[in-house]
């Protein structure tokens, strides 16, 4: 059984699928994910997950994202990227000042409007079929963070941002938003992620560099379980405490704050997440089943 993540530098041109079943592959591993779609448009870090890795994707998914977006100033298109067909062609005028003053406007707590070319859904439909049969439909806006907000380069129509991001944050919506604000339009002419919570792509493979590792090393370029619940408060259990857990069963366990819980034996071995209500009571909520072999490893012994 492979379980652990994979720091991926999925490049451009490549769906987050195609790079997860080409990963999964070089692992043979049984069960796959990963924690936040990269269009094909993007390249970047796809941080991929294996076996029981998986079932800590939520928190992997809430955390923010870095990425390097370049804007192409003075033209809109269909689909908000460079995918799409041109809409409408301005002069672009904008001074450093200007655009300077303009990105202050995005920074914080901002709303936005899903795309159409999107993969929310619409009565079981996603969103970016019925674009493609040239329908839109009404999208309520949503609220995202935007932590930061740099202006890396000015060179002619182009644009090159460092944005840090709250999950849920569409950048195509932001590079069109801005050009808007500009008065010229925009739209997103390319996008590489750069880091995902604290995982960032400098430490990222490419499916190129992992395909020449030997097949016997592969594993050890996995981040262990442990790793992925870094951050997190966590709460140290026993065995008959895990069991308990394991059981469906609250404990009470006191000084956990309210939130997301990292479980874990007194070895370091993870049992999983689990959700404190502030009150001294421990639910589980994603448990591994790694945890609960070495618990019947532990059992054995103990008859034998």
């Amino acid at each position: 059984m492979t379980d652990g993540a994979l720091l991926l530098d999925k490049p451009v041109g490549l769906s987050s699928n195609a790079a997860l079943q080409k990963a999964k592959r070089l692992f043979a591993a049984a069960k796959a994910g990963h924690a936040g779609t990269l269009d094909p448009l993007a390249s970047g870090l796809l941080l991929v997950l294996f076996g029981e890795a998986t079932k800590f994707a939520g928190p992997l998914l809430d955390a923010d994202k870095e990425y390097l977006a370049t804007l192409e100033l003075g033209a809109r298109t269909t689909t908000g990227d460079a995918e799409g067909a041109v809409l409408e062609r301005k002069g672009v005028q904008a001074e450093k000042p200007h655009i300077l003053a303009v990105l202050d406007r995005f920074r914080g707590e901002i709303e936005q409007v899903p795309p159409m070319h999107s993969a929310l859904k619409r009565g079981g439909t996603p969103l970016y079929r019925l674009a493609r049969r040239g329908q839109q439909v009404p999208r309520a806006p949503r609220r995202v963070r935007i932590s930061a907000l740099e202006l890396l380069q000015l060179a002619g129509a182009s644009l090159a941002l460092r944005v840090v991001c709250s999950k849920g944050t569409y950048i195509r919506v932001l590079a069109e938003d801005i050009g808007e604000a500009l008065g010229c339009g925009a739209h997103l002419a390319a996008l590489r992620r750069t880091a995902s919570g604290r995982f960032r792509v400098e430490h990222a493979l490419s499916l190129e560099a992992l395909e020449k590792i030997p097949v016997e090393e592969l594993r050890q370029r996995l981040l262990e379980l442990p790793a992925l619940l870094e951050g997190l408060p966590r709460a140290e259990l026993g065995a008959a405490d895990e069991a308990r857990l394991r059981q469906g069963q609250a404990l009470k366990i006191s000084g956990l704050h309210a939130g997301l819980c990292a479980v874990v034996r007194t070895d370091g071995g993870v049992i999983g997440l689990g959700a404190a209500d502030g009150a001294g009571n421990l639910k589980p909520l994603r448990l591994t089943q790694t945890a609960e072999k070495h618990l019947k490893s532990v059992a054995h012994m103990k008859r034998e």
